[in-house]
This record gives structure tokens, C-alpha cells and sequence, in this order.
């Protein structure tokens, strides 16, 4: 088998040549990665379908035209990585960079760019893969915005302790009591929220290096959530929710870690209170199956938009709604932590103006 100048592979007689390009071909066009080939002339001559579904433009489009119109690349007219593996000058570039579709739209793409050679060691092009890397580049923003908001909290909050324990420590004796209480109820307010911050901070970086000290013990699944549901329906009613615990038959004792447990429905009884709106209802339920206990938690309030699906547990993300909530994005990711550190799994059903149901699903045993 030979390779032409075209980039492309043509048989040479045998039925071995023709079953090890159609099979080349198959493993290139299901690839979950965008994968574009160029002559030495830097014209592309192969274009699978990943790349037609990230540059918007068809096969036929692209053949033929120089690699630099069709994909106008950030490093296009600086250092092309083509043209620094097709001069020999490097085998494989990797390179974070941007491509602009069809439709003027730049997408951030991770690149691997190398060589194509014969069987003789001969250049005759060279292969272009990417994949679009939006989604991280988001989450990169969401954090560093994230501790960007820490900072700025924690010392608007230090700011105002400092001040007040200075205004009590050099004018104690003008102050009266009523206003050196009222001092300290701020300062106790403002340590509070500081010490919240300090737990998101601290719970982001145990998420980010995967740890999780679990304290495994018997635990009452059906005395967690009756005093859970105890504890939040005075703050239901007071939104105007109706609160209800759905749980017809016992469920068995389970060995797990009942503090992490209990933070993970605090979080999702939470979430739900804050989206749901007045007069609405939020359900918990339970379920037993053979192998596996199911709690779900069915709210009545704003749901979850398409889009947002597949990464409403990811760190950070606050989705469409996010910049009207106040949060940094962490409790259902922590939620899916804690979770699949017990050896389950949740997951979440969800329409826009129709609620929410979480399902977290643990082992029996």
C-alpha cells in the first residue's frame, strides 16, 4: 500500500489494501474528535465528520481549500503548527488555540498537530486533530471567579471585624451596652460568614483533589430525612412551600457516613427551596429495591433548562439562572461526590417551569 501526494491511501491490487482503508477510514469518521488531513501544500484532502460538526462546514466545502481558510486558526498567521511539523522543525505540536466556524463564531480547541509520512519515511502532509474545549474554558472563568468572590468577601468581612473590635477596644468606655451589643452581633455575623466562606473554600479544594474522608457507621436513612424535614418546614412555610416526606414503608439501616449524608440532602432540600416558588411543593421520597435505596426530591419550581443537563453537577456551574442566585456553584457537585463515594449515583430529571426531581441512588450494602 502507498500513499499518494493527495494524502490519500490507494490500493495497489489487494483485498488486504482495500479492508485496511475502509477500516481506517471507519476508526477516523468515529472518532469523537475532529480530525482534518492537509498535502504538504497545506491544502486539506480528508475532513471527518467532527470536523464538519465543530466548523460547520460539509466535506465539500473544505477539500481542496487551503487549511487556513477553512478553519482560521489563532496561530494561522503566526506559528502554524502544520507548517512547523510539515518543515520537520517538530514531529508533534499541542497547542491550546482558537478556530472560527462557519458562522464567525470562535471556539477554543485543544490541537494536536503531526507529520503524515509513507511507508518510505517520505512527508506527503500532515493531520490536524482537535477538540472543542468551551465547556472547560468556562469552568476555568467560573473558578477563578469563584476565588476572585472569596477574596473580595472574606476581606470586605475582616474588613468591617477589624473595625468594629477596633472601635470597641479604643472607645469602650463612650460606647454604651446597647451599642457595644449591637457591635458584636455584627461582628458575630460577619465571623459567621466568614467561617461559610471558609468551608466553600476548603470544600472546593477537597472536591478538586477527589478528597473525601468518609466515616462509615450504621445509619438510619428514615431518621436523617424525618429530622431534616422537621427542621426545614418552618422555613417552607414561611415561603409560602408545602414540605412533605414520602415514606410508606421503613427503610433498612445502611452502613455510611451520616454527616456527608446528611450534607448531601441539606444541599438538594436547599436547591429545592431555592427555586421553587410560592405556594408551591417539595417531596421527598423514598424507595427500596433489592440491591438499592432511592430518595428523591421533587420540587414544583422553576426547573432546569436543556442546556444546563449534562453539567448541573459540575463545579461552579450556576446555570441560566445563576447570576440571580447567590452560591458559587458547589452543592451539587459536592452532592455527586459524596454520593458516588458511598458507592452510588444521583442523577436529575427536569423541564423550565415545570421542577426538578434528584434522585440519589445508594448501595444496600
Amino acid at each position: 500500500m502507498k500513499v499518494n501526494g493527495k494524502g490519500l491511501v490507494d490500493a495497489i491490487g489487494t483485498d488486504e489494501d482495500l479492508q485496511d482503508l475502509s477500516f481506517y477510514r471507519f476508526i477516523i469518521d468515529s472518532l469523537p474528535v475532529a480530525v482534518v488531513t492537509v498535502s504538504s501544500e497545506l491544502k486539506i484532502t480528508s475532513f471527518n465528520p467532527w470536523a464538519e460538526e465543530l466548523t460547520k462546514y460539509s466535506i465539500e466545502e473544505a477539500m481542496g481549500h487551503y487549511c487556513g481558510e477553512i478553519l482560521q486558526g489563532g496561530m494561522c498567521n503566526i506559528h502554524c503548527p502544520l507548517r512547523t511539523v510539515i518543515n520537520r522543525q517538530n514531529p508533534i505540536v499541542r497547542i491550546e488555540t482558537a478556530i472560527i466556524n462557519k458562522q464567525g463564531q470562535p471556539i477554543p480547541v485543544r490541537m494536536n498537530t503531526a507529520a503524515l509520512l509513507d511507508d518510505d519515511g517520505k512527508l506527503i502532509g500532515g493531520v490536524e486533530a482537535f477538540q472543542d474545549i468551551s465547556r472547560l474554558k468556562a469552568l476555568e472563568r467560573e473558578k477563578d471567579n469563584f476565588v476572585s468572590m472569596i477574596a473580595h468577601d472574606m476581606k470586605s468581612s475582616i474588613t468591617v471585624i477589624g473595625g468594629f473590635v477596633l472601635r470597641l477596644l479604643t472607645k469602650s468606655g463612650h460606647i454604651d451596652e446597647e451599642k457595644q451589643k449591637k457591635y458584636l452581633a455584627i461582628v458575630n455575623k460577619e465571623s459567621r460568614k466568614l467561617e461559610s466562606m471558609v468551608s466553600d473554600f476548603l470544600e472546593f479544594s477537597r472536591l478538586k483533589t477527589g478528597r473525601l474522608k468518609l466515616d462509615f457507621g450504621p445509619t438510619s436513612l428514615d431518621k436523617e430525612l424525618m429530622e431534616l424535614a422537621e427542621a426545614y418546614q418552618l422555613r417552607a412555610s414561611q415561603s409560602g412551600i408545602r414540605l412533605e416526606i414520602n415514606n410508606e414503608e421503613p427503610l433498612p439501616v445502611i452502613s455510611a457516613d451520616s454527616r456527608q449524608l446528611r450534607r448531601v440532602f441539606t444541599n438538594l432540600l436547599d436547591n429545592a427551596l431555592k427555586f421553587s416558588k410560592n405556594e408551591g411543593k417539595i417531596t421527598i421520597a423514598t424507595q427500596e429495591t433489592d440491591h438499592e435505596i432511592i430518595i428523591k426530591f421533587m420540587d414544583q419550581g422553576t426547573g432546569i433548562d436543556p442546556v444546563d443537563l449534562p453539567y448541573i453537577f459540575d463545579p461552579f456551574h450556576r446555570g441560566q439562572v445563576g447570576g440571580k442566585i447567590q452560591g458559587f456553584g458547589l452543592g451539587l457537585a459536592a452532592v455527586k461526590a459524596i454520593v458516588e463515594a458511598h458507592g452510588g449515583r444521583v442523577h436529575v430529571e427536569g423541564e423550565l417551569g415545570k421542577g426538578s426531581i434528584f434522585s440519589v441512588v445508594l448501595p444496600k450494602d
